[in-house]
């Protein structure tokens, strides 16, 4: 049996590149003959946006082959009161208590509450005369993963606040084959809990800020098999990085031109343009470097950070070719010689001001 588990599309309104994003899901979900499509939370950016898109998402939801759960996040807790209907064959994992009982396993979900450690652990050990050994028991869970090294930037748009925290130890003595988490966006991550016992998050499906960067993931796994990484032709975000070396003999505009080829074309990138130039050798100042650039860019950059400086008042100047002259006959390594450059120049910028 084969489980799509995805969470964090955090939608917005109908048709925009989320929207499309939970549509290609549901078309994977059916390429893959999935039986069960889970979103662990934070389907919904806020909860009102339930109330607009709830008449579309039961078009979407109905007439599919498999079985879809939802689970309540911290964005949209409010979302799924009872009685609400979502589509044919969907469920709402509104109580620890009721799973979702489908073949030879059990779904439980804890939905989100603002609650801490003790909370949480006293949450979990309720259910735990129920897990009976002759299921697979999967556990659905929206929250923050304490053994992780994350940082606030990791789990969206949340602040410094701790969001239903959990340890792996937490679960180590309860009869759970899989936690299928959410709350987390940058990157498909999969901790091992115990020998066929497994807590992974899938990342955002689509990358929600800046920070979620790369080719972003599902979870697809056959159950009794590790959870595995599935990528996504969606919108997400690269950060790509150049720099400009006026000593070397290379134009700007090409490395920039260079540094955009075979870039996905679902990919929105942020580009950093650091370095040095000198106006003098190229014929033209920064501010015709940056509209020449901009003209490149255009149309594969989400935004473009200027860092580089022109330098050629330093460049041109005897001491520095004097300089430049015995570094380069010097027996230092090229990472020192970078080094020496860069230190020198900027000492002469602070000297030149």
């Amino acid at each position: 049996m084969k489980i799509l588990h995805t969470s964090d599309l955090h939608l917005k309104q109908f048709e925009d590149e989320r929207w499309d994003t939970l549509i290609k899901l549901l078309e994977i979900g059916k390429k893959e003959k999935v039986e069960i499509f889970v979103i662990s939370g934070d389907l919904f950016d806020k909860e009102y946006i339930a109330e607009d898109l709830r008449p579309n998402l039961r078009k979407i939801f109905s007439n599919n082959v498999f079985n879809i759960l939802l689970l309540p996040g911290n964005h949209d807790s409010e979302s799924y009161k009872s009685g609400l209907y979502y589509g044919e064959n969907v469920t709402v994992l509104n109580e620890l208590t009721v799973p979702f009982d489908y073949k030879n396993i059990s779904v439980w979900g804890i939905p989100y509450e603002p609650i801490g450690e003790k909370q949480v652990l006293e949450k979990l050990h309720s259910i735990k005369s129920e897990l009976k050994p002759d299921k697979t028991n999967i556990l659905i869970y929206h929250g923050e993963l304490l053994d992780a090294f994350f940082s606030r930037k990791d789990f969206g748009e949340e602040g410094e606040e701790r969001y239903m925290p959990v340890k792996l130890s937490y679960f180590r003595d309860l009869n759970l084959n899989y936690v299928l988490a959410g709350h987390f966006h940058s990157i498909f991550e999969v901790w091992q809990i115990d020998e066929n016992k497994f807590f992974v998050y899938p990342s955002s499906p689509i990358s929600i800020k800046k920070s979620e960067l790369g080719i972003r993931k599902v979870n697809i796994f056959e159950v009794g098999e590790p959870p595995q990484e599935y990528p996504l032709d969606t919108p997400h975000f690269e950060q790509i990085s150049i720099e400009f070396n006026p000593l070397e003999d290379s134009d700007p505009l090409e490395i920039v031109k260079k540094s955009l080829v075979n870039i996905h074309p679902q990919a929105q990138v942020c580009l950093e343009v650091k370095g040095y130039i000198n106006s003098q050798s190229l014929g033209i100042n920064e501010r015709g470097l940056v509209e020449q650039i901009n003209e490149v860019v255009s149309d594969q950059c989400y935004e473009v950070d200027y860092q580089f400086k022109d330098i050629s008042v330093i460049l041109e100047d005897e001491l520095f070719k004097k300089f430049m002259k015995k570094l380069h006959l010097s027996d230092f390594n090229d990472d020192v010689k970078d080094y020496m450059k860069d230190l020198v120049i900027k000492s002469m910028m602070g000297v030149k001001k």
